[in-house]
């Protein structure tokens, strides 16, 4: 006679997924410094009887190379993570984490900054990423503003609605000062609305950590609750959750997540939307199981993603948003032919 298998305790699945997906994501992030247009040697990187002025491995390893990698990571787990939260919360597949507008609010602080030559500095922020920050906040509060009520929930159908309108609104305004702006200006603002993980160094990584470790744990209480609010705010209501304080959490832990990931890299695409829904293929729906592969598997997503914009066409660099579109483009429409 045969028996059904038990399915595996929660505990165990979840050690198996961080064991796996972060095998991976950690190899991805110890081969790409290694792969460039310059081939280096890992001894003479960590030769110290080298001066660190002399040693040109070690100075395209811990400047060029690393800080990239590691931003990569931050930012593919960040927007990967968001976009499982987004897509819990509406109760939409196809939602990521620029479908609130603040990329949009984002993209137009930093524009704004370059355009206008901004020089305010905040610690390791430059101003650049500062003005992406703020603008990212702006937005975030006005489409939370419009989706709440006192002693209600947030409304879904508001919150979607008014983040596509603000995203078409900052989008106009962005176009608006590329066209006001010189030629310089606007090479600038269109090279960084392409996404770039060249960060420069750790400084914009340090800055936008802390916003990504809050995000993250808020993603972490959430992780049980967004089963049930992905059913609906109903069913959640029901079962004792709290609706309205899941749902106020998800969206300030995805808009944090998007907002220091955007200030990072710039509006880097489809990550949010491609990885959730590999991720679901592969290791099922329930969120506390989604929620820390997709990081993982983001992380690991984005910096192979980087790997491919840099050495593709070496030594000519293509920058990352680009690759991510040409990935994420095509999986879009697979998702929306498959769901149609």
């Amino acid at each position: 006679m045969l028996t059904r298998a038990r399915p595996r305790p929660i505990r165990a699945r979840l050690a198996v997924t961080l064991l796996a997906y972060g095998a991976l994501a950690l190899g991805m992030c110890l081969l790409a410094p290694l792969v460039g247009s310059t081939s280096i040697s890992l001894a003479r990187v960590f030769d110290r009887s080298i001066p660190f002025a002399d040693n040109v491995d070690a100075q395209i390893f811990f400047i060029a190379r690393l800080p990239r990698v590691l931003a990569g990571a931050i930012v593919g787990a960040a927007l990967a993570s968001a976009g499982v939260v987004l897509q819990a919360l509406l109760r939409n597949p196809l939602a990521t984490p620029f479908t609130l507008g603040v990329s949009a609010g984002a993209a137009l602080g930093a524009i704004l900054a370059i355009s206008f030559g901004a020089a305010t500095t905040l610690g390791p922020l430059s101003p650049v990423p500062l003005a992406s920050l703020a603008g990212a906040f702006l937005a975030a509060a006005i489409v939370y503003a419009m989706a709440t009520r006192p002693g209600r929930p947030i409304s879904t159908s508001v919150l979607l609605l008014a983040g596509v309108t603000l995203n078409s609104f900052f989008s106009a305004l962005i176009l608006f000062v590329q066209y006001m702006g010189d030629f310089a200006e606007t090479y600038r603002t269109v090279r960084w609305l392409m996404g770039d993980l060249d960060v420069g160094g750790f400084g914009p990584i340090i800055g936008a950590l802390p916003l990504i470790i809050v995000a993250f744990v808020i993603f972490a209480l959430l992780s049980s609750s967004l089963n049930v609010l992905s059913v609906g705010a109903e069913t959640a209501a029901t079962r004792g959750v709290d609706v309205g304080r899941i749902q106020r959490l998800a969206f300030i832990s995805s808009a944090l997540a998007t907002s220091a990931a955007v200030s990072l890299a710039g509006p880097i695409g489809f990550v949010g939307i491609v990885v959730p829904h590999l991720v679901r293929l592969m290791a099922g729906v329930d969120h506390r199981i989604v929620l820390p592969a997709a990081a993982l598997f983001g992380a690991a997503f984005l910096v192979a993603c980087d790997l491919v914009a840099r050495t593709v066409l070496a030594p000519v660099e293509v920058p990352v948003g680009v690759v991510t579109a040409l990935l994420g483009g095509p999986f879009f429409l697979w998702l929306l032919i498959r769901k149609g």
